[in-house]
C-alpha cells in the first residue's frame, strides 16, 4: 500500500478573487469583476466584527436575470449568502471535499487570521490536488 501525499487547501486554492461591497448594485459588482474565471463574488465585511458574504453568479442568474429584475436596482446584500462557511488553508483537501459534500456547497473562501486569502472549489481540489497524487 502506498502512502498518500497530504495536499492542503493552500496548495490548490485560487488566490485571485473579486471582492465587492454589499451596498453595490449587481450592475456595479459585475463591472468590478476582474477575473475571467470568477464564478462568485466575495462580499466584504462592513467592520472587523462582521462576517464575509458570498454571491454566486448562479444567484445573480436566479434572483435577477430569471426574475427580470433590473441589475442596477438590486443590491448585492439582497441576494448574498452570509455568513459563509470558510476553510482553513491548512486543511487536507479530502476533509475539505467532505465538508463541501456535507453542506452541499461548491466553493468557499479560504480564511487565515480572519482575512480571505483565496477561494477553493471542487474543481481546484480535483484538478490541482487529486491530479498531483496521480
Amino acid at each position: 500500500m502506498t502512502e498518500r501525499k497530504l495536499i492542503r487547501v493552500r496548495e490548490v486554492m485560487k488566490t485571485n478573487f473579486d471582492m465587492v461591497n454589499g451596498m453595490a448594485t449587481v450592475a456595479e459588482a459585475l463591472q468590478q469583476m476582474h477575473h475571467v474565471e470568477t464564478k462568485s463574488l466575495i462580499v466584504d465585511k462592513r467592520q472587523d466584527d462582521d462576517e464575509y458574504g458570498m454571491v454566486m453568479l448562479s444567484d445573480i442568474s436566479r434572483e435577477v436575470l430569471a426574475l427580470d429584475r433590473a441589475p442596477e436596482r438590486v443590491n448585492i446584500y439582497e441576494i448574498m449568502s452570509k455568513p459563509v462557511i470558510s476553510i482553513d488553508p491548512e486543511m487536507d483537501i479530502r476533509y475539505c471535499a467532505r465538508l463541501f459534500e456535507r453542506f452541499n456547497i461548491s466553493r468557499a473562501p479560504v480564511v487565515e487570521n480572519r482575512r480571505i486569502i483565496g477561494i477553493v472549489s471542487h474543481t481546484d481540489m480535483v484538478l490541482r490536488g487529486l491530479a498531483k497524487q496521480a
